[in-house]
């Protein structure tokens, strides 16, 4: 009876890793299960915030005077938001984006929560559309802070997710040698994600303090 060698190098279909990399025990969020948990959260999440603001929406569209869920004050309201260009890049609300994409995830997680495989290039076109979408966010929470002056709640739970939901996409992608660096980065991409993570919401929140600072000290503002 013959038995049959793996070729150096080869794996799982979808994982293409070094096999010094591959050897190594991967760290947990690279690994499907917490993977996909973290797709079908954040996806969740994602949805039902872009949920709200479509339904909000179509209330302001019929009724111009509708005040929304999160019509707090001058400078925290998605009324006021919407209103803008920004809101409608492409001719039509952004919040229909987030419909479709986070269903995408969704499903993507639910399918490695299932245990199944996917190829490279399923791989290479979630990272792309995830890092699509974080750098949208990236403009979009400028336009807010910079452009706009003021803050959709809503809005704000969409970059909350996109921040894990990009850092461990990507490290996943790199750890798994899917996004090919060498093998000791790669380790430490894998290991730094939450740190990464954390840093992100740390610089947002920062962002948000100093360029809203005369709401919260009581000077006049813009």
């Amino acid at each position: 009876m013959s038995t049959t060698t793996p070729l150096a190098g080869t794996g799982p279909v979808g994982d293409t890793a070094p096999a010094a990399a591959r050897d190594a025990a991967p760290v947990l969020m690279t690994r499907d299960r917490p993977l996909g948990w973290l797709l079908v959260v954040t996806g969740a999440l994602g949805w039902l915030a872009s949920g709200i603001l479509v339904l909000e929406k179509l209330q302001k569209l019929s009724n111009p005077g509708y005040e929304t869920v999160c019509d707090i004050n001058p400078w925290i309201s998605c009324g006021q938001v919407m209103q803008t260009w920004q809101s409608s890049v492409f001719g039509f609300p952004n919040m229909f984006i987030g419909i479709v994409a986070f269903a995408v995830i969704i499903t993507a997680g639910m399918g490695l929560l299932s245990g199944a495989v996917f190829a490279r290039w399923y791989w290479l076109g979630l990272q792309a559309g995830v890092t699509l979408g974080f750098a949208f966010v990236i403009w979009l929470w400028s336009q807010a802070l910079y452009a706009i002056h003021v803050l959709c709640p809503f809005c704000m739970v969409v970059w909350a997710v996109m921040i894990p939901l990009f850092v461990w996409v990507t490290a996943r992608n790199i750890t798994h040698g899917i996004i090919t660096i060498p093998a000791r980065a790669a380790r430490v991409v894998g290991e730094s994600g939450w740190v990464v993570t954390a840093l992100l919401y740390v610089a947002v929140a920062a962002s948000i303090f100093f360029a809203f600072l005369h709401v919260f000290v009581g000077t006049p503002g813009l």
